[in-house]
């Protein structure tokens, strides 16, 4: 058994980004929050697959190329070797659960350049 409480953890870049509630050794579970115009790196992994899911906000969740405008309530799978980036276009912050498996040490592969059709 595994207990964790999310104000024993920080976000990765102070008011925004991943906040690890647990990692490994199976999975990585986290609360990811961006404020208004706030983004995070475009990146595939080669093994892990990742889950979110909105708990409130919106957001744009860009899946090799495809514009996913997400809200509350929605949940999108990104299977591994898929090019995602995250960004929030809107007004208000967006927190969502983030959901990692199987649990890898390094599986990030960060994609520089990356460009988008934002208006799909």
């Amino acid at each position: 058994m595994f207990v964790a409480d999310e104000n024993d953890f920080e976000y990765r870049f102070k008011d925004h980004g991943p906040k690890y509630l647990m990692k490994g050794p199976r999975l990585n579970f986290a609360l990811v929050q961006f404020m208004p115009g706030q983004d995070f790196k475009a990146h595939y992994h080669n093994i892990m697959e990742e889950d979110f899911y909105i708990l409130n906000g919106e957001i744009d969740i860009v899946v090799d190329g495809k514009v996913n405008h997400m809200h509350p309530g929605q949940f999108i799978h990104i299977e591994p070797g898929e090019v995602h980036y995250c960004v929030n276009n809107y007004d208000k912050p967006v927190k969502m659960v983030s959901v990692l498996g199987p649990h890898q040490d390094v599986d990030k592969i960060e994609v520089d350049n990356y460009t988008y059709d934002k208006n799909q």
